[in-house]
């Protein structure tokens, strides 16, 4: 894998256009797959992920070609219904073919999919919700999926507001018979995306966005020209990054203001502010970082969970970014168990934290953090470890910047475009 090279210590200062949201042009391809006509989506990000959905795609019969943001893909006929272990190893988003295969071909054979190893990320909900729309699944090494005839809609209650299990279940009963009604149902922008891509191919979902979704069936999909929000994660992670460099930052196709109210309110704890305009979200300069107590001077916390609460894929960046705030912040990752083990490498790095147990960390700043050499454990993570090193003193080198590539796109052309003083390197 592919290394980074970061020096700390650069001002950051500039523009950047946010790519197409990575979570929802995931479930979109896989999605693509339901209609046998053909479908042009734009503004998808050119990173490994996508390329691997793509392969997993044309494996499958899709013919797909990407180039400068916009997917031409086609699947006029299922050719297979299995997908080797090596595709499915790459990234989590490839159990979302096994909906599309269900309707398409009745079948579906997928390996454990891959993906970060933040903890444990149940498929349960991908099971139950297949299974209640008339599927079955037996497990031999591999999940085999079948259907007798079309799904049937129904009710259901997810255990778990998971997001990825949430878009299985939209794709599978989009074309269902009768009404399906999704309960505890996640409600990310990525997911409400999905949504209105499905809807624009002619399914008909409401209550997107919400933790209750209702579907009708409709007999078949039809090709639609389609145009992917923007990445909400990453514009935080740039939001961070600005903030602990001390730079001014204006990020354009960030998609509505709604997308980033927690964002807001989280980041005005670490004394952080932006300005919030439609398409376009601006850091000023200058900023001191300073945390803000909760009333009577308690610690205050910082906690992630189910939309619309603060993101877990944001929760590395701005445990980075509290390290160069003034005071103390307890973070609490209740989502996986794994997430926050990253802390050792900023420990290494100088910074003031205590690991609490697998899901809190108290951090108190401002630390002055040192270069160091590490590795990117997870996609986020790895951003964090981006972050932490610009703001260090001295050289670092990230190894595994692979890693970071399948969730941020062109990231070392738009680091250096706004000052960073970053290469990548063999």
């Amino acid at each position: 894998m592919r290394s980074l090279e970061v020096e700390g210590g650069a001002g950051i200062q500039g523009e950047i256009s946010v790519s197409g949201n990575k979570n929802a042009a995931l479930p979109m391809i896989a999605a693509c797959l339901l209609t046998s006509e053909p479908m042009i989506l734009h503004n998808v990000p050119d990173i490994l992920d996508v390329r691997t959905m793509l392969d997993i795609a044309r494996s499958l019969g899709a013919e797909a070609d990407f180039q400068d943001h916009t997917l031409r893909i086609c699947c006029p006929a299922i050719k297979t219904a299995t997908i080797s272990r090596e595709l499915c190893s790459r990234n989590r988003t490839s159990i979302l073919f096994a909906a599309p295969l269900l309707v398409r071909a009745g079948r579906a054979v997928l390996s454990p999919p891959g993906g970060d190893v933040i903890g444990r990320r149940r498929l349960d909900g991908h099971f139950y919700g297949l299974e209640k729309l008339g599927g079955s699944m037996k497990f031999d090494g591999c999940y085999r999926f079948s259907s007798k005839g079309r799904l049937a809609g129904c009710e259901m209650f997810l255990d778990e507001a998971s997001v990825t299990a949430t878009e299985q279940i939209l794709i599978a009963a989009a074309t269902a018979s009768g009404h399906t009604t999704l309960y505890n149902a996640a409600g990310e922008p990525h997911v409400c995306d999905l949504a209105n891509m499905l809807n624009a191919m002619g399914a008909k979902i409401s209550g997107h966005g919400s933790n209750v979704i209702e579907i009708d069936g409709v007999e078949s999909l039809h090709g639609v020209e389609y145009t992917v929000q923007g990445d909400h994660i990453e514009a935080g992670s740039f939001l961070a990054l600005a903030a602990v460099c001390g730079g001014g930052l204006v990020l354009h196709g960030t998609g509505p203001c709604r997308n980033y109210w927690m964002i807001r309110r989280t980041f005005e704890k670490l004394g952080i502010l932006m300005d919030l305009q439609p398409d376009r979200i601006e850091i000023r300069p200058g900023q001191e970082m300073v945390i803000r107590n909760d009333f009577g001077g308690h610690l205050p916390t910082i906690a992630d969970g189910p939309w619309p609460q603060f993101p877990s894929d944001m929760m590395s960046c701005t445990i980075v970014a509290a390290t160069q705030a003034a005071g103390s912040v307890l973070f609490f990752e209740k989502m996986f168990e794994s997430r926050i083990y990253f802390v050792d490498r900023l420990i290494s790095m100088g910074a003031q934290a205590v690991v609490c147990d697998p899901h809190r960390v108290l951090i108190t700043g401002k630390a002055n953090l040192h270069a160091v050499e590490m590795s990117s454990p997870d996609i986020r993570a790895g951003m964090a470890m981006v972050i932490a090193a610009l703001a260090a003193r001295g050289t670092s080198r990230i190894h595994q910047a692979d890693v970071i590539y399948r969730g941020y796109e062109n990231l070392v052309d738009k680091l250096t475009a706004i000052g960073a003083k970053v290469r990548e390197i063999n």
